[in-house]
């Protein structure tokens, strides 16, 4: 697939034009979102996406527009684990519910802007050295044991170095001050927490890109495609944010259905680098053309049928636990 500059211009200003819209929405009446609120948002970006792999559909075939779902999905569900650690760093800082939107989309809105540059040099990287899959792979299966065994607790969450030395260097005030940045006090303008937190947020989410963008690579190399994937699934993160609050402590096996996920994307990029291996220590530089590739259809097939099964099962096993619960109240 071809894609001309203007559609990345017209793609990006496009986006942006929505995201801003969205951030003086939020930022002209900070407060807490009604669940109808939330649901008609969550139901706004992904009719949006819907609309985007059809349109790739229509104008460039079925094999972009299901890359496209697939790398969306795959981006979409790694993002609600990061929820996790988003509710924490909110409890952590003791951010107002009111000023919560406004933390969130600005932070979304730095996780954008370095995911793009990691994009870009992450294309750059695999369109030179196609080797770099075998290094793409072990890491995600990796990371797939981590996630499945709960190796990485989110209760441990700790502040990054650039936040520990914007704590420090920076002068701050106490109060978040309805949201603004800084604030003159005494003559002395101060920083509010309010920029720590939206650092926080905005940087602890690159952490999370360190898995999720090899991942998507391993659906399709498309630059394009991996940037609207991770486009579309960070613009609905905030409203899903508020949206599955409760719901989030029910999904007790989302870990292994993350887990299968990047353990089955790490061993497609294995299989994938070992079919089009051009190490001269391997197989004296030859590709192994009898290494079968995994089709995208198969991979759009493990991602919605590991979420589907696992949220299935976790919503089940919380329902008999409450069930069980309420019996030994009695």
């Amino acid at each position: 697939m071809v894609v001309h500059d203007w559609v990345w211009v017209a793609t990006i200003v496009g986006l942006l034009a929505i995201l801003l819209a969205d951030l003086a929405i939020v930022g002209r009446r900070p407060h807490v979102p009604t669940l109808r609120e939330c649901t008609m948002w969550v139901v706004f970006y992904v009719g949006l996406a819907g609309l985007f792999g059809l349109g790739l559909f229509l104008l460039a075939g079925a094999n972009p527009a299901t890359e496209f779902f697939t790398g969306w999905i795959t981006e979409y569900s790694l993002s609600v684990d990061n929820l996790f650690i988003f509710m924490i760093i909110m409890a952590r800082f003791a951010v107002p519910r009111a000023l919560q939107q406004k933390v969130l989309l600005i932070g979304i809105v730095i996780a954008l802007v370095m995911r793009g540059a990691f994009i870009a040099a992450g294309a750059a990287v695999i369109d030179r050295f196609s080797w770099v899959f075998y290094i793409f792979g072990a890491f995600l299966i990796y990371t797939a044991v981590k996630t499945a065994t709960h190796e990485d607790d989110p209760a441990e969450f700790k502040e990054n170095a650039l936040v520990r030395w914007a704590s420090r260097a920076l002068p701050l005030s106490k109060d978040f001050h309805d949201g603004s940045m800084t604030v003159i006090k005494q003559g002395r303008r101060l920083f509010t927490p309010m920029l720590i937190v939206i650092l926080t947020i905005g940087t602890t989410d690159l952490l999370f890109a360190l898995d999720s963008i090899p991942a998507i690579f391993g659906i399709t190399k498309q630059a394009y495609l991996v940037f609207a994937a991770n486009v579309f699934a960070l613009m609905g993160l905030r409203q899903l944010y508020f949206l599955l609050g409760g719901l989030m402590e029910r999904l007790v096996y989302l870990n292994y259905g993350l887990g299968i996920i990047l353990g089955f994307i790490g061993v497609k990029l294995i299989l994938e680098a070992v079919h089009q291996n051009d190490l001269p220590f391997v197989h004296g530089g030859a590709p192994f053309e009898a290494v079968p590739e995994v089709p995208t259809w198969l991979s759009l097939a493990v991602v919605v049928g590991a979420l589907a099964v696992t949220t299935v099962a976790s919503l089940a096993k919380t329902r008999v636990d409450a069930r069980r619960a309420a019996h030994a109240d009695r």
